[in-house]
């Protein structure tokens, strides 16, 4: 990885246009292949970014400030103009082991395996823990329809949750085993999804499936539901 603290602007130019005017902040390469931008306060998510793989090339612009152009997978820019660089240095993370679940969470994985079909209709398991370059799928399964469909489980669903689900779906997109009858679709399932999770989800194409966990567990009485 590369941490640049920089004083800079950032123009994005693709399916619409965004502007970052000159100020101080924190540029990431990571080794996926992707570049952020990060401000010092605000949120933990970043001002602009280009999702891997991508391009980046460095040089100089015409008034002599040294330029980024980082090109995407379908052709949008990122123009990075560095008029002061703070600093610059590259690290080797190595290969992260991955997020370690609670026991609830890891347990629900547990039984939706178990009991696919509890969250589509005709959804069978093909693998627990699906290995990507970012980590892995909690599960890949299959539909009636024989497409793939990546499924990641929360307990409270949130939209830093469907991010990580729609970053698996860029890179399994590419498996050409895993889409030969068509793109591989996600669920996102939890106990409980926030409205805006869901409505992030829905707009990217992504099913969200509320999982009931004593259910699952065979611990919910229907003699003691009020419906």
């Amino acid at each position: 990885m590369r941490l640049v603290v920089a004083r800079c602007q950032v123009d994005y130019a693709g399916r619409l246009t965004a502007h970052l005017p000159m100020a101080s902040r924190v540029l990431m390469i990571k080794a996926d292949g992707s570049v952020l931008v990060h401000s010092d306060g605000g949120s933990y998510k970043p001002l602009n970014w280009m999702s891997p793989p991508c391009t980046v090339r460095e040089g100089v612009s015409e008034d002599g400030v040294v330029e980024w152009t980082v090109t995407g997978k379908d052709g949008d820019t990122l123009r990075i103009l560095l008029e002061e660089i703070e600093h610059d240095s590259s690290h080797e993370l190595g290969i992260d082991p991955g997020l370690q679940k609670d026991g609830v969470e890891k347990h629900l994985q547990e039984l939706l395996a178990e009991h696919p079909a509890t969250l589509a209709e005709g959804l069978t398991l093909v693998r627990r823990e699906y290995p990507t370059a970012i980590g892995p799928v909690d599960l890949m399964c299959r539909d009636s329809a024989g497409l793939s469909v990546a499924v990641e489980i929360k307990r409270r669903g949130e939209i830093d949750g469907v991010e990580q689900l729609t970053r698996y779906l860029e890179l399994l997109n590419r498996e050409p085993l895993l889409t030969t009858k068509g793109p591989v679709r996600g669920i996102f399932a939890a106990q409980l999804i926030k409205p805006q999770a869901r409505v992030l989800a829905e707009d990217r194409g992504i099913t969200c499936a509320v999982v009931d966990y004593d259910g699952l567990r065979g611990m919910d009485d229907s003699e003691h539901r009020l419906f």
